[in-house]
């Protein structure tokens, strides 16, 4: 993608000027406001709930609750079917599942109206003893009963007992939670049993599919605009409680609502990354080669979902071994459900895995990138198939390079730069590369534009820029002449925006329907006066133009032809999606992310030298949206191995530091230099650009290899995240 690679993001100037409008921003006539009222305990039941202050204050025009609900047709269905993406049904009874679970929605004209409103509810409730400590918990621990929860076994179950050289530790990750910029937020309205909704979603298509569900409404009948997202991270892969509530409010009253969460509910009611203790056993000959690895997980669920995520898969096939056990347990707990949150599952299990790769090379006495590339694993062994493409060495070379790995020494805290102590480390990272069915139009007008329509949105990788990138590229018009519609409901299906799909997912499509379109103009025009004669194969579409590539004067420009046959525009539509070839191969991308970090011995205080962060993701489709998603992701990885952890007091079972001041997360200050590089060399199998995923990539291995450069300067090994200052001075800290 030569010609495009460095093109400005698309949405850019509409973001810093304000003219991009997200979800609670669009303009309704007669929309009224609500907001919810959240338990205040942990878990039981509903004794009463006194609401006539709040119905009779100025301007309230509605409070709901259990007891005067419209249910909807989904509260109808057996309890074990999971409605709208999730199972919580808003004011479905008395029963109280977790701390802050909406029991009212109260409506009224005006904003500060509602918020008054809502002050003004009591509730007294039947209070039942709750569990929300993982640990406390442990006996309530259980298997995932789905294929994905099976247990995996590779060779000799607990194979690495028997080695010359043992490695077993426990490595846990708090919980952390999404808190993007834009808050949770939803515009509902409904036209006859037809509703609308303005909502910030990472898929208009399973919106619309999970609202039809409850309301018993066809799909088809519900439009979702979200065109524009404040970030998401994957707080937006479910349909919320709170986004049924605006409904189940606009129904009611017949009138526009508008819902927005505020900070302290982010905490607690769009889900999180779920709270993970990690045991690894590693063993290894005493030169080094890999012959047993066991990964067990156990991390928290909620008492009414079992969710799990793939924290121990990349065990499964990162290295070249032989004997490999994996296990993964759920624990019931008074929470709201988990979600996926970016680089889910891998994130987590690589702080283990990576962790205890360093740790095994320390005793081992070997450099922990030699470690690796001796166990450097040339197939899939999992999968037992060949990689599509894998340059994770090219990775180590260049990032050894930029970080100055050879000023690193294996003895830890033998680096000094004045009263600071210098560790180097690194993680390396992986994620699946997924191909979805995905329907693009593509449209040539007479003015001189290409429009390309799908109904995914954007919530912040890039994905309007990348598809700029790509019809540009194949219909040689300057990127300025490329319109991107995207983001509601009754464009061409497109797929959710997870799990680092959408670029070879959407990618495809647009490259496929491109390619289709120009095809089209040039067939119609290879019938016109001016190129009869040439052979279809001799003719070129160029910026508009049909010419004889042997002939510059044969040609047709696309608005004549269009007139020429009474044309608004020439469109085509296409559904793309993966190969049968594709599933011979194993298609993964890579990353490994490096770190340099300065340690005050005597206050504890880490600072961020130097984070180097390199992926192999295939072909690269935008130099500039690339790099920003890379160091997007390393500082999300930051903040979970420095700053992230929510804090419950599990007297009460409810979140302390639920808000910015207290929850910290990095800013530009906390590192001091970051640098970024792609290997750049298209994957020849993964879809016709050769592009793999990079936005869950970018920030798997972050955390593994802040830890282990904190352990190269200090010897102090941290393995309960997030590592603060306190662990580095706390002198019962486990030093390897």
């Amino acid at each position: 993608m030569s010609k495009t690679s460095n093109i400005n993001r698309v949405d850019g100037f509409a973001k810093v000027t304000g003219s991009a409008t997200y979800s609670a921003e669009y303009k309704t006539p007669g929309v009224v406001y609500a907001c919810l009222v959240g338990s205040t305990i942990a878990k039981g039941r509903i004794k009463s709930i006194d609401t006539k202050k709040a119905e009779w204050a100025s301007g309230v025009l509605a409070v709901i609750t259990h007891l005067n609900v419209d249910k909807p047709a989904g509260y109808q269905k057996p309890k074990d079917k999971h409605n709208f993406g999730q199972p919580l049904q808003v004011f479905k009874d008395d029963t109280i599942l977790y701390y802050d679970q909406p029991i009212a929605l109260v409506i009224a004209d005006t904003f500060e109206r509602m918020q008054y409103a809502a002050s003004l509810i009591k509730a007294e409730y039947f209070k039942e003893e709750h569990a929300t400590e993982l640990k406390k918990a442990a006996d309530k621990e259980k298997k995932v009963e789905t294929a994905k929860g099976n247990d995996y076994n590779r060779g000799n179950i607990d194979g690495y007992k028997n080695a010359e050289v043992v490695l077993e530790e426990e490595y846990i990750i708090p919980t952390e939670v999404h808190n993007p910029m834009e808050l949770a937020n939803i515009i509902a309205k409904w036209e006859g049993n037809k509703p609308t909704v303005f909502t910030k979603s990472q898929g208009v298509e399973g919106t619309r599919r999970s609202i039809g569900e409850v309301f018993g409404i066809p799909p088809a009948d519900v439009s979702v605009n979200s065109e524009y997202l404040g970030g998401a991270f994957g707080m937006g892969l479910h349909t919320w409680p709170y986004e049924i509530a605006a409904l189940i409010g606009a129904k009611k009253l017949n009138r526009p609502v508008k819902l927005v969460l505020h900070r302290e509910q982010m905490f607690t009611n769009v889900g999180f990354r779920p709270y993970t203790i990690q045991k690894m056993g590693l063993g290894a000959t005493k030169e080094g080669k890999l012959t047993g690895l066991t990964h067990e997980a156990v991390a928290m669920t909620s008492t009414y979902e079992d969710f799990m995520e793939g924290t121990v898969n990349m065990s499964r096939f990162i290295y070249d071994c032989e004997n490999v056990s994996t296990r993964y347990r759920i624990v019931p707990l008074d929470t709201c459900t988990p979600i996926w949150m970016r680089g889910p599952g891998e994130a987590t299990g690589s702080f283990a895995l990576e962790s205890a790769m360093d740790e095994l090379a320390y005793k081992l006495n070997m450099d922990p990138i030699e470690f690796r590339k001796l166990n450097y694993a040339e197939k899939d062994q999992e999968q037992n198939k060949p990689w599509s493409s894998k340059h994770l060495l090219e990775c180590y070379e260049g990032g050894m390079e930029l970080i100055g790995w050879k000023n690193r020494k294996n003895k830890p805290g033998s680096v000094r730069e004045g009263e600071w102590l210098v560790g180097y480390g690194m993680g390396t990272g992986t994620f699946g590369c997924y191909r979805n069915a995905t329907s693009v139009k593509a449209k040539f007008l007479a003015d001189g534009n290409l429009v390309l329509q799908c109904s995914v949105n954007d919530m912040g990788p890039g994905t309007a820029t990348m598809m700029t990138a790509i019809g540009s590229e194949i219909t040689g018009l300057p990127s300025e002449n490329v319109v991107i519609e995207m983001g509601k409901s009754g464009l061409p299906k497109g797929p959710t925006q997870g799990g680092s799909a959408t670029t070879s997912s959407v990618g495809s499509a647009v490259h496929d329907a491109c390619n289709l379109l120009v095809s089209k103009a040039i067939g119609l025009a290879s019938e016109t006066d001016a190129l009869k004669g040439v052979p279809i194969t001799d003719l070129t579409f160029v910026n508009n133009l049909i010419s004889s590539k042997n002939d510059n004067s044969k040609s047709v420009s696309l608005s004549s032809l269009l007139s020429a046959n009474k044309l608004d525009n020439l469109e085509v539509e296409n559904v793309s999606k993966g190969t049968e070839e594709a599933k011979k191969y194993s298609i993964y991308s890579f990353s490994v992310h490096f770190v340099k970090v300065l340690i005050n011995p005597n206050l504890g205080k880490i600072r961020l030298a130097h984070v180097v962060s390199c992926a192999d993701i295939g072909t690269v489709i935008s130099q500039k949206t690339s790099a920003g998603q890379m160091y997007g992701g390393a500082v999300g990885g930051i903040g979970m191995g420095l700053m992230e952890a929510l804090e419950i007091d599990h007297r009460f079972g409810r979140p302390i530091n639920n808000n910015f001041a207290d929850y910290h997360v990095p800013v530009n200050a906390d590192i001091e230099k970051q640098e970024v590089f792609f290997v750049n060399k298209k994957d020849p199998i993964s879809n016709p650009m050769g592009t793999k995923g990079l936005g869950e990539t970018a920030l798997v291995g972050m955390a593994p290899a802040i830890a282990n450069a904190v352990f190269n300067a200090t010897g102090k090994r941290v393995r309960d995240l997030p590592i603060t200052l306190d662990k580095i001075l706390e002198p019962s800290v486990a030093t390897a």
